[in-house]
């Protein structure tokens, strides 16, 4: 079981670097514009990237969402983006430790981490099917004291599970264990899809729980049901049929940005799922995310150009967060809150069937969840 568990996360990271695992599916933050402001009267130098974020302070609105740990050769993964989390000031998860629960000799790939991040908002992270499968607040908090985390993230990957061969699509009960976690963990709890994204009813549910973190991991980016396809396919296995649904089931980061945020006006949110650059960054957090995740071009950079490619890649995304703050005159993150937004196309005619109305939301929602910031 354990083996098992440990040989699909070197298969996920060699299928993920060397195949077309991306979504064909927008992420739908093209349909966002940020009205530049010609004269912004702040200069750059002004602009704090610092932020707050569940209940610990990022020096920059960005997360390495979790990617991988539980086999040896991918331990110095997790270290070096620990390392560039570290220097960067950022938030870093690491990816499902069940096969560090399950055989305790592997705790080390995840456990490097917080070696080389003393100080980084590091993110714990189990599978929502375990839960199902009889974990509880006990195996939790292992995951967490594994790396010392500062939160931990229960990922939500039901379309994986019904696509991976020897998947677990178990979700019965989770529910009543996440009530169970919040009130005995000790430490956050994140609710994160895994490339499906949230949707504003899960947000709202979760929400009434306790819940106060999420991660929206929308459709956009890496798709988990594709690459389960391609896995089976490549180990000669039967391969379930997804069709359509490898590309096309889920709700875009978009929307499932502003659900979140109209559904959990006070919490705090990820925008992860096809981001890919600054802009993108920018453009999520100004429909109301807290902060930025990536992952896939992190492990990417990483891999085709080492540590110094991995920090040109995250230093670029900062630096254009940075520059888009200054360029609608404000000076803080949140400022993007304030700033003027325009949304057209597929995303405002998602907004509208979701019964999200964009003027109330755009003008209304941010500014509020915005004052709650403020006075907290």
């Amino acid at each position: 079981m354990a083996g098992d568990t440990s040989s699909r996360k070197i298969e996920h990271i060699k299928m993920i670097t060397s195949s077309r695992v991306e979504a064909a599916e927008s992420s739908l933050l093209e349909y966002v514009r940020i009205v530049h402001n010609p004269s912004p009267e702040v200069n750059l130098e002004e602009v704090d990237l610092a932020v707050d974020f569940c209940g610990g302070r990022l020096r920059a609105p960005l997360m390495i969402t979790g990617m991988t740990g539980g086999h040896r050769d991918v331990e110095w993964i997790n270290r070096e983006l620990a390392r560039a989390a570290e220097e960067l000031g950022i938030a870093m998860g690491v990816g499902s430790q069940r096969a560090g629960i399950e055989d305790p000799s592997l705790e080390y790939t995840f456990r490097v981490a917080r070696e080389a991040a003393p100080n980084a908002y590091l993110v714990a992270n189990v599978g929502a099917p375990q839960l199902s499968l009889g974990y509880g607040v006990s195996e939790l908090r292992r995951a967490v004291e594994m790396i010392d985390a500062d939160a931990l993230a229960i990922h939500l990957n039901a379309g994986q599970e019904a696509y991976q061969y020897e998947g677990d699509p178990y979700y019965r009960d989770v529910v009543a264990r996440v009530a169970d976690a919040v009130e005995g963990l000790g430490v956050p709890i994140i609710i994160k899809e895994t490339g499906n994204g949230l949707s504003g009813e899960a947000v709202s549910l979760f929400r009434q729980l306790g819940v106060k973190c999420f991660d929206v991991a929308g459709l956009g980016g890496t798709n988990w049901i594709k690459i389960e396809v391609l896995r089976a396919k490549s180990k000669g296995v039967d391969v379930k049929p997804a069709g359509p649904m490898a590309d096309f089931w889920g709700n875009p980061t978009a929307i499932a940005v502003m659900e979140a945020r109209s559904n959990a006006i006070d919490s705090y949110i990820v925008a992860s799922g096809g981001v890919r650059n600054g802009l993108d960054a920018a453009r999520a957090i100004a429909l109301g995310a807290d902060i930025a995740g990536v992952a896939l071009p992190a492990l990417r950079a990483l891999l085709s150009g080492g540590p110094k490619g991995l920090r040109t890649l995250l230093g670029s995304i900062i630096y254009q967060v940075k520059t888009a703050i200054y360029m609608v005159g404000e000076t803080r993150v949140r400022g993007l809150w304030r700033a003027p937004v325009t949304v057209w196309g597929r995303l405002a005619e998602e907004a509208e069937a979701r019964g999200i109305d964009l003027r109330s939301y755009l003008y209304a929602t941010r500014l509020a969840a915005l004052a709650y910031k403020e006075v907290k």
